[in-house]
């Protein structure tokens, strides 16, 4: 987790009304479009077809099969983060371990008030219950840290320093990456200069063209309206972080070696891709890196480099954080 971690367009993307219309009069024109979308079940899983059109209003299509253990079992436990129940088991886990390995001459209560949980440790010895507290703080931070990973999230502090539980982007998106490898012959025949730069513009039209649903708040929403990328493309409709998730799983699965990041504002997200810049593209420098910016969101049509006036501003006031996504072996 790194130090920079952890918030697509108008209320969708909780933009301020007159920020969202002067964002409407200059990209009237420039408005992402699916043209179609389609799937159906065939014996290996399901078949999915799309059109719509990319940057230069030229129509597109792509057709594939994706797996029903893909579609329906990889993030079959993914749910809303639930604190009462998280704390309950994390508690009893603490409980469990303690109990294996007791420290003599100390006795540890445990009672969980409301969302949280308080443990004691009592004894003659001060020496000895100075140990336990270290023991448990060590045991409660390793306990929380598995569980949080089990579960597909993640500690993390927003620009405002206010701590949280959120989504764990990244992880979901590497274990989408397989599922999603069979598009990468698809994309490539499609486009036919194959340079980053228009590869990442193929995947960023293409996601952009996927309906938008609201996000909700990182700091309150727990999960909720977040799905895993190919629940993206069942569902044909995610929020700002679920297209950013899936729009990173992609490009991880065309280029697995690039070095990316996970860009996060109030109510919106986006891409970082470590490619040089052009003049007049915005870019952020993360933990030595530095990264081009891209918005798959929509429903703008905006190409690698491009963002919306209301992401650009926050990345120019520092209200933001950036969270890593560099290949496996690197993480």
């Amino acid at each position: 987790m790194t130090s920079d971690l952890p918030y697509s367009l108008f209320k969708k993307c909780q933009f301020p009304l007159a920020v969202a219309v002067f964002f409407i009069l200059i990209i009237a024109k420039a408005q992402a479009q699916q043209l179609s979308f389609s799937k159906t079940q065939v014996e290996q899983g399901y078949h999915f077809k799309y059109q719509w059109l990319d940057h230069s209003k030229t129509e597109q299509a792509m057709n594939f099969t994706l797996s029903q253990e893909g579609l329906f079992e990889r993030f079959r436990d993914f749910r809303t983060y639930q604190n009462n129940y998280a704390q309950k088991t994390i508690l009893r886990r603490i409980k469990k371990k303690m109990q294996q390995k007791p420290i003599a001459g100390v006795q540890i209560f445990y009672r969980q008030q409301q969302d949280k949980f308080i443990i004691e440790a009592k004894g003659l010895d001060e020496d000895k219950v100075a140990e336990a507290y270290q023991a448990l703080t060590r045991l409660e931070s390793e306990v929380t840290k598995k569980y949080l990973q089990e579960t597909y999230y993640q500690a993390f502090t927003n620009h405002e320093q206010i701590n949280g539980i959120k989504v764990d982007h990244v992880s979901i998106a590497n274990n989408s990456v397989a599922d999603l490898k069979s598009l990468k012959p698809l994309i490539l025949d499609h486009v036919s200069i194959k340079n980053i730069r228009k590869v990442t513009n193929y995947v960023l039209s293409f996601v952009q063209s996927i309906p938008y649903s609201t996000l909700e708040s990182r700091i309150t929403s727990s999960g909720a309206g977040f799905n895993p990328p190919l629940q993206v493309l069942w569902e044909n409709q995610g929020d700002c972080d679920s297209k950013m998730t899936l729009t990173a799983a992609l490009l991880r699965a065309l280029m697995p070696r690039i070095d990316m990041a996970l860009i996060f504002i109030d109510g919106h997200a986006f891409i970082g891709i470590k490619i040089p810049a052009e003049a007049g593209e915005v870019t952020i420098e993360h933990n030595e890196v530095r990264y081009l910016l891209a918005e798959p969101t929509g429903p703008a049509l905006l190409p690698l480099g491009t963002l919306a006036p209301e992401s650009e501003l926050a990345i120019n006031q520092g209200h933001y954080m950036a969270q890593d996504y560099h290949e496996v072996s690197k993480q």
